[in-house]
C-alpha cells in the first residue's frame, strides 16, 4: 500500500497517475474533494481507498504493516492565504505528526517543502538542510513560512534526536514553478503557464505584472519553471533508491522568464505572441519572488541523472496533449 496526502491535487494526483503506470497496487489518497470538479483529477485511477486528512493518522495506526511508502504532498498551498493558524495546522502540525508515524512504524516518508521558503533569494536557493542555513532564509508569505518551520523542526530532530526519531528514509522536496495538466481546479493559483494559455485561447493577449523592481525588465521576471512529469520522476526514483535521504531542491536549474514562458505558449498553440503588461496587485507586490532558481546539486550527487525538460518540450507538451484536447485530465 502507498499513500498520498494530497493525492487528488495538482502534483499528487499526478504522481498517483505514474505510480498506477509503474505497477504500484493498493494506492490510497488522502485529500478533500469538495464540491467542484477536483475529483476528475483522480476519475482515471485504481484506488484502493481515499480517506480525509482528519482521519490520516488513525489510518496510518491501523494500517502501518501494509504500508510501503506515504507520499506527503497535502497542504495549503495558496500563497495567498492569510489565516495562519490554519496554515500552521495544516501545514506543520499534521505534518509534524504524521513525521512520528513514520518514525514509530518505519514508514518511508517523502514530502512537499516548497521554493517559497527562499523568500526573496538574498540567501541563495542552496538546498543545505543543516539548522545554522535553514536559520538565514527568510520567506515572503505564511505559506512558504509554514514549509520553512517543518524543514527546521527536521533539522532539529536529525540534529537532536536519535535515529529512531526519524523515518527509515525521508525526502523533502523544495519544488519551484510547477506546471502541467490537473491544475485546473486550483483557480487563482493555477500555474501561469495554464493563466496565459486561457487568455491566448480566448483571443487575448498574455498577461504579464510589469516588474516593480528596476533590476528586472516588465516580463524579465523569472522563475525556475519545471514540468510536472519531472516532478514525478524524481519521487519515482527516491521511492526505488531509499538509501536516498535529504532536503532536495526540485526545479531545472535554469531560471526562465515570464516572457519567455508566454512565448513559448504562444508558439505551441501556433499564434503570434502579444503580451500585455499590467500593475503586481498592492497586496503582493511587496511578497513577490522575482527570481528563483534552483541549486540541483544535492540531487545531482544523490544518484538522480536524468535531464530535466526544457521550458519549450514542457509547454508543448501541455498545450498539445492536454489544454487542447477534449480531456485535459492525465
Amino acid at each position: 500500500m502507498i499513500l498520498v496526502t494530497g493525492g487528488a491535487g495538482f502534483i499528487g494526483s499526478n504522481l498517483v497517475a505514474g505510480l498506477e503506470a509503474a505497477g504500484a497496487n493498493n494506492l490510497v489518497i488522502c485529500d478533500i474533494l469538495g464540491t467542484d470538479d477536483k475529483w476528475r483529477n483522480i476519475a482515471k485511477r485504481d484506488l484502493a481507498d481515499l480517506i480525509k486528512p482528519d482521519e490520516i493518522l488513525s489510518y496510518v495506526d491501523s494500517n502501518a504493516s501494509q504500508i510501503e511508502a506515504i507520499f506527503h504532498l497535502g497542504a495549503i498551498s495558496a500563497t495567498t492565504e492569510t489565516d495562519a493558524d490554519l496554515i500552521i495546522d495544516n501545514n506543520f502540525r499534521l505534518s509534524r505528526d504524521l513525521w512520528t508515524h513514520c518514525a514509530k512504524y518505519r514508514i518511508p516518508l517523502i514530502y512537499a517543502s516548497s521554493a517559497a521558503t527562499y523568500g526573496d533569494g538574498a540567501a541563495g536557493f542552496v538546498d543545505d538542510a543543516t539548522r545554522e542555513h535553514l536559520s538565514r532564509l527568510r520567506p515572503l508569505n505564511a505559506y512558504g513560512w509554514s514549509k520553512h518551520l517543518f524543514d527546521r523542526w527536521v533539522a532539529r530532530i536529525l540534529e537532536t534526536g536519535s535515529a529512531d526519531q526519524s523515518p527509515p528514509q525521508w525526502a523533502g522536496l523544495k519544488f519551484f514553478n510547477v506546471y502541467g495538466p490537473n491544475e485546473y481546479h486550483k483557480e487563482g493559483q493555477v500555474s501561469v503557464a495554464l493563466k496565459n494559455y486561457k487568455e491566448i485561447s480566448a483571443g487575448g493577449p498574455a498577461v504579464l505584472f510589469r516588474s516593480h523592481n528596476p533590476n528586472y525588465s516588465d516580463g524579465g521576471q523569472s522563475r525556475d519553471f519545471v514540468w510536472v512529469g519531472d516532478c514525478v520522476d524524481v519521487m519515482l526514483w527516491l521511492k526505488e533508491n531509499s538509501s536516498v535521504t535529504g532536503l532536495f531542491n526540485l526545479g531545472t536549474g535554469k531560471a526562465r522568464s515570464f516572457a519567455d514562458l508566454a512565448t513559448a505558449i504562444f508558439n505551441a498553440a501556433g499564434i503570434s505572441p502579444e503580451i500585455q503588461f499590467i500593475d503586481t496587485p498592492l497586496a503582493i507586490r511587496d511578497k513577490y519572488q522575482y527570481f528563483t532558481e534552483a541549486k540541483m546539486n544535492q540531487l545531482r550527487d544523490a544518484g538522480y541523472a536524468a535531464p530535466f525538460t526544457s521550458l519549450e518540450d514542457g509547454v508543448s507538451q501541455y498545450v498539445r496533449n492536454f489544454l487542447a484536447t477534449e480531456d485535459p485530465y492525465i
